[in-house]
């Protein structure tokens, strides 16, 4: 048993572990080998212990880089905190060392929008809080928001179920919270959540009709909900009516392929959604995250909204920023199937509109929606477009694809990197800068990035349970080399050490920034009323 105390500039933690010794899998065709007590992790191992045993380490030489700046030094880490970073830091022998030299030295990534273990469609995700964070940490991530799903429409349920599925995790994480149904209990469950749960979102779908969707009426009263708690509300914008009168209508034309995913919900649903709930937000007066914007229609209202000084943050998704929907169309199913998931990746050029939007500010931060269903699972479908289970991977492969695909375009500079993928989900989120920051007091959450080498993406070299990747064979530059997890080595070498049970549960509090001013607002409104009016009764 080995036994460490990590600690956080907020608390003590002692984390009791067992060490498990990792074999490798005997068959190398198998795609979707794991690590998980005891099994092999394709082409790289998970190691045995939890990473780096030794509780202070010295990142040397490297370009140090924040969402504002960058600049070369060293940087010092023990117990797992960021103690200094400063050029020529001096150590002594008991210090493990890593040359960074010509390489960058970042936040790790944090993912906005995760779904691991997530129970859908009839089915449930083949990544759960192991398999998926460990993929995570050997793409550069290291901290990830998860949706929680009330059990029955109970906030309290959903939130233990999914408390005992993040046991297993091997990197820190956090919960956002589902709402499906609207009630006194639920909204006295929100209040509660915020307050003693450390959850500080809350997600309303506006599609998927019969089982996640809500209407007008649950979305205006969660909206003033989340604005009373300091919460921030988010939405999965899709018009469900209109898209189940699609599928029907893509049925009676006898179109029952991955491709009927498409047609039954074109991006003018999406706009039309996106739209909406932006109108409600600002009736409301409460900030608003619209959540995987997957087309022009939909960016095209939130810069219209933030343009006007409304605060809206939209978050697109990896899958949509270098994909486009061809692939729906391809003549094997298994190879089509892979690339359903909602809101649908669009026609080519939405892509493009999507990454311009990111380089200028109308888009915030990058999310992936990872949410991973195998060819097994797909085929559930086979025979009716609708009962493909919706998802793709890519919290594995989104900080490479990303750099690859703005940063060595020129779209986006190094720091803008680090503010999409880590930083600006920080803040959001209320946990900056104790994450998405190199500086003293951080936790060591830290990634080395070589911008000269190059990575290619299979399904027989990720590291994910899932046997398909919707990025199969695609390759680029800049390399996440190493990967350092609360002062844990847990990446380097193309080996992977993790442990499950070593992650911890950030909690995250309520309030963040984009609340600042809400209460003058809702004065000037109060004010400008001129009402009511005080007439003489005749």
């Amino acid at each position: 048993m080995v036994v460490l105390l990590l600690r956080s500039k907020f608390d003590f933690y002692i984390i009791i572990s067992f060490v498990i010794i990792i074999t490798s899998s005997s068959s190398l065709s198998q795609s979707n080998q794991y690590c998980d007590s005891g099994i092999g992790y394709s082409d790289s191992t998970c190691g045995n212990g939890i990473g780096s045993l030794n509780s202070k380490l010295l990142i040397k030489g490297g370009t140090v880089v924040n969402a504002n700046h960058k600049h070369l030094a060293d940087v010092y880490v023990e117990d797992g905190i960021i103690v200094a970073v400063n050029p020529n830091i001096r150590v002594g022998d008991d210090v493990t060392v890593i040359d960074a030299t010509g390489k960058f030295v970042m936040p790790g990534g944090i993912d906005p929008h995760t779904h691991l273990e997530f129970e859908f469609m009839g089915t449930e995700t083949v990544d759960d809080f192991f398999s998926g964070q460990a993929a995570a940490l050997a793409g550069g991530t290291t901290m990830h928001i998860d949706f929680v799903i009330p059990r029955n429409g109970n906030l309290t349920a959903g939130f233990e179920a999914y408390e005992k599925k993040a046991k297993k995790s091997c990197m820190d994480y956090g919960f956002h919270m589902a709402i499906t149904k609207w009630d006194e209990a639920v909204s006295r469950e929100m209040e509660l959540m915020v307050k003693e749960k450390g959850i500080n979102s809350f997600k309303f779908f506006m599609a998927y009709k019969g089982s996640l969707m809500i209407n007008d009426e649950l979305l205006l009263e969660g909206l003033k909900k989340c604005k009373s708690l300091g919460a921030l509300a988010m939405v999965h914008a899709e018009n469900g009516d209109a898209v189940h009168e699609g599928q029907n209508r893509m049925t009676e034309l006898g179109i029952t392929g991955p491709e009927g995913h498409a047609l039954s919900r074109p991006a003018v649903l999406e706009g039309e959604a996106t739209a909406r709930a932006i109108r409600l937000a600002e009736f409301v007066n409460t900030p608003l995250y619209v959540v995987h914007v997957m087309s022009i229609d939909a960016l095209e209202e939130i810069a219209k909204a933030r343009k006007s000084g409304q605060r809206v943050i939209g978050e697109p998704v990896v899958s949509g920023l270098v994909l486009d929907e061809s692939w729906l169309w391809h003549p094997d199913f298994e190879t089509a199937a892979k690339y359903v998931m909602s809101p649908p990746i669009r026609k080519r050029g939405h892509d493009k509109a999507l990454q311009a939007a990111l380089s200028t500010g109308v888009l915030q931060l990058v999310g992936t929606d990872h949410c991973a269903f195998n060819s097994t699972q797909k085929a559930f479908g086979i025979e009716d477009f609708r009962k493909i289970p919706n998802g793709v991977n890519g919290i594995e492969e989104r900080m490479h694809l990303v750099w690859d695909t703005l940063v060595e375009s020129g779209q986006i500079s190094v720091t803008d990197y680090v503010r999409l993928t880590s930083t600006e989900c920080a803040r959001i989120f209320n946990i900056y800068p104790r994450k998405g920051a190199i500086l003293p007091g951080s936790d060591a959450d830290i990634i080395i990035l070589n911008p000269n080498s190059s990575f290619e993406i299979t399904s027989k070299s990720h590291h994910s349970r899932l046997d398909t990747n919707v990025y199969e064979g695609r390759t680029g530059k800049g390399k996440v080399e190493v990967t350092i997890a609360g002062g844990r080595i847990v990446w380097e070498n193309n080996e992977l050490k993790v442990t499950p049970g070593v992650g911890k549960y950030i909690e995250m509090a309520p309030f963040n920034y984009l609340f600042d001013g809400v209460d003058k607002k809702d004065a000037i409104y109060l004010n400008s009323l001129q009402a009511p009016v005080k007439r003489v009764k005749s």
